[in-house]
């Protein structure tokens, strides 16, 4: 039921983190992988190598995400390709800390596009053509600020609330034409986007103190909920934002 071999996925923010070990997760159960970032190198980089070390093709697309008609353009070819997409994980994002009173325009303008914006755009242009099929896994990067306000992140906040409440939109309408629709909500994992939290020992004590399973998240522990959600042992699963947290949200 895990199983996805012949598969193809796109992974989008899959140059590093959490996107590179949902791309490896996938590739090791039998998917081939288009990998897409801000920066992403069309050969030779780290994600691809390890695709290709575990027997499955890799190809790189690099998109400019606060750019709309760049991730257009990347939807409408993904929707037209002879070999269809089978997953689409929108996992690209970024964050800009500021507090509320002093937030700039600009910041919570580029959040809300990349975070947001952007992943309506990609999801619309390429669930068209899984529609059209019958068939598609579409998975969604949330938050736990999904659930939470967070501080000194407004524009984060409002478009990973807003991720939980596309992914519900999406497959109110979609579930019944044989796509899934759904997210995984990332607890407190060491990547780039949490490097200020940790840097911060007061900060990091307080998080960890409320985190039962003791540690912070790895990249990896995606790995099995983005299998899941993208492979027929979820037919019967949409709608859902599913936290991957080290307990966070039960404590």
């Amino acid at each position: 039921m895990f199983d996805l071999t012949g598969k193809l996925a796109v992974v989008t923010g899959a140059k590093r983190g959490i996107g590179r070990a949902m791309a490896e997760a996938l590739a090791a159960a039998g998917a081939d992988i288009i990998g897409v970032s801000a920066t992403l190198e069309q050969e030779g980089s780290a994600v691809s190598r390890a695709v290709e070390a575990l027997g499955r093709s890799f190809s790189a697309r690099t998109v400019d995400f606060t750019d709309r008609g760049d991730v257009t353009a990347l939807g409408r070819e993904l929707a037209a390709m002879e070999r269809p997409v089978d997953i689409l994980v929108n996992n690209a994002g970024t964050i800009r800390r500021a507090p509320a009173a002093e937030h700039p325009d600009e910041l919570w303008d580029e959040v809300i596009q990349v975070n947001l914006s952007s992943q309506f755009v990609l999801t619309r242009e390429v669930g068209r053509a899984m529609l059209a099929r019958g068939t598609g896994k579409v998975i969604f990067t949330a938050s736990l600020l999904s659930f939470q306000g967070g501080i000194n992140v407004p524009g984060y906040t409002a478009s990973k609330s807003g991720i939980a409440g596309l992914t519900q939109a999406l497959s109110n309408e979609w579930a019944g034409r044989g796509v899934t629709v759904n997210a995984i909500a990332p607890g407190y994992i060491a990547t780039d986007n949490t490097q200020a939290l940790r840097d911060d020992p007061d900060r990091s004590r307080a998080i960890l103190d409320r985190i039962p399973a003791g540690r912070w998240g790895a990249a990896e522990d995606l790995a099995g909920a983005t299998v899941f959600l993208s492979s027929a042992a979820s037919d019967y699963v949409s709608g859902i934002v599913l936290p991957v947290d080290g307990g966070w949200l039960g404590r």
